[in-house]
């Protein structure tokens, strides 16, 4: 773009931001300080200004916050005008319009889309509308879930054992309330930690009272003569009897709104380039519309310029933080996104802190501490390099093998402080389940090298 068409972009362009939560706040912020003078519009679905999400699963359940005040601190003054309890409902490229959902349409010359992820529902429908049945992703779902487990029920259920299920099991067992886990894998967190670490946070969950079963799916929930839950029945053909029953099968990204786009969106997510601009279904870079948040596929360079769909709080910033940056200046001057992943839990008394892409690593080894006592780091590896780590009530040594993987340090793991690596310590496999089947929770998803979701059919004239 050419030095005057930037300037005048910073003085009186039109910015639009679909998607009013955490990383849709920041880009504004960020559009702002850096001296976005323009007109600036953040539309969102849901009534409310951008809140905090992480709480949700935690302290809200208990009691300890309320869902009424999770809402995101402003860093600065943004001067915008607020689209809320609006969902956008299609995009004009070539117009360049977002279209309302109330028909309402918003011209922008540059957009920022951090439409992020729902819960993924339960699919059958009737089911899903059963009295008790609950998701949990937004403020509201917070609230309802709340005042549901201080009604005192004789029995949760929760379907899925990754991290959001884990926690509210947790937050049940804190409450006292007796509570039972299903999960189609042989552990909980096996999508986002693989099956060692995961046998670790099933013992945690035994030792807690938590009724887990694993290697089960749920058939069918069975509801009342009044409409509400009373049952869950299980593919081992086992009956449990619960009055809520919390659905955490992972999320949904928000990309159906872009459909006959032109945009490279789907399932998977919106593909962008390292600098956050959006590929079209083509797999051609856009220059008008960029990406931030849970719903970016992005290459990243230290996973091997792999394609990844990080669902972490930190990378919604600094991506939003990066897309904002590159909207309003000169080619020359834009960054990459070169966020290193992170992510943390709590759940039973214990922190879980990792960095890096677990989920690539085919092998694992403890270098410090041990599971046994639940306070321990595992180190990832893929192909001889270290690509991951997580630690339990560790979280110390963390930067240090973010310092590793920046540096494609060797696996398995020196130990420069010793003459030998320390009896016990030596790789196995990591046990992750197989990509092809669902599991609950990755919070990162490989998706591959194409920026394009869509195969195209070319069709050669014919001369």
């Amino acid at each position: 773009m050419a030095t005057d068409q930037v300037e005048w972009l910073r003085r009186e362009g039109r910015i639009v931001v679909v998607g009013a939560s955490l990383a849709g706040l920041r880009a504004a912020e960020t559009l702002r300080a850096e001296g976005f003078a323009g007109e600036l519009t953040l539309i969102g679905d849901e009534p409310y200004e951008p809140y905090d999400r992480p709480p949700l699963s935690k302290s809200v359940l208990l009691g300890r916050a309320s869902p009424l005040h999770t809402e995101l601190p402003h860093r600065r003054e943004i001067d915008a005008k607020w689209r809320l309890g609006v969902p956008a409902a299609g995009l004009d490229l070539s117009a360049k319009r977002v279209r309302l959902a109330d028909g309402d349409e918003v011209e922008y010359d540059r957009l920022l889309i951090a439409t992020g992820v729902r819960a993924r529902p339960w699919p059958k429908e009737e089911e899903a509308r059963l009295d008790g049945v609950c998701l949990l992703r937004t403020r509201d779902d917070a609230a309802d879930l709340y005042h549901r487990l201080k009604a005192g029920p004789r029995r949760v259920f929760v379907i899925g054992a990754g991290f959001a299920g884990s926690e509210v099991a947790s937050a049940c067992r804190e409450m006292g309330i007796p509570v039972t886990v299903a999960e189609r894998a042989g552990a909980p967190l096996v999508g986002a930690l693989g099956g060692v670490v995961g046998a670790v946070a099933a013992e945690l969950q035994l030792e807690n009272g938590v009724d887990l079963r694993t290697h089960v799916t749920v058939t069918g929930l069975e509801g009342d003569a009044t409409g509400r839950v009373r049952a869950v029945h299980l593919s081992d053909e086992s009956v449990v009897e619960a009055d809520v029953v919390v659905v955490s099968l992972g999320s949904l990204r928000n990309t159906e709104w872009l459909a006959g786009s032109g945009l490279g969106a789907g399932p998977r997510g919106i593909a962008c380039d390292a600098g956050c601009r959006a590929f079209d279904f083509r797999g051609i870079v856009t220059d008008d519309v960029f990406v931030a948040g849970d719903v970016a596929r992005s290459p990243h360079a230290l996973f091997g310029y792999q394609f990844l769909s990080l669902e972490h709080w930190g990378n919604a910033v600094a991506q939003a933080e990066t897309a904002a940056h590159n909207m309003i200046c000169h080619g020359a001057d834009r960054r990459p996104h070169l966020w290193m992943p992170a992510f943390w839990s709590s759940m039973f008394g214990v922190n879980i802190k990792s960095v890096g892409v677990p989920p690539m690593g085919d092998q694992i080894m403890i270098t410090q501490g041990s599971p046994a006592e639940r306070r321990f780091v595992g180190v990832y590896g893929y192909q001889g390099r270290v690509i991951a780590a997580v630690s339990f009530d560790n979280t110390r040594w963390l930067e240090f093998y973010a310092r590793q993987i920046e540096r494609g340090a060797p696996f398995p793991v020196e130990y420069p402080t010793m003459d030998r690596r320390p009896e016990g310590r030596q790789p196995v496999a990591a046990d992750f389940p197989d990509p092809s089947l669902p599991t609950h929770g990755p919070t990162v998803t490989l998706s591959g090298y194409s920026p394009a979701d869509q195969q195209l059919v070319f069709h050669p004239a014919r001369h």
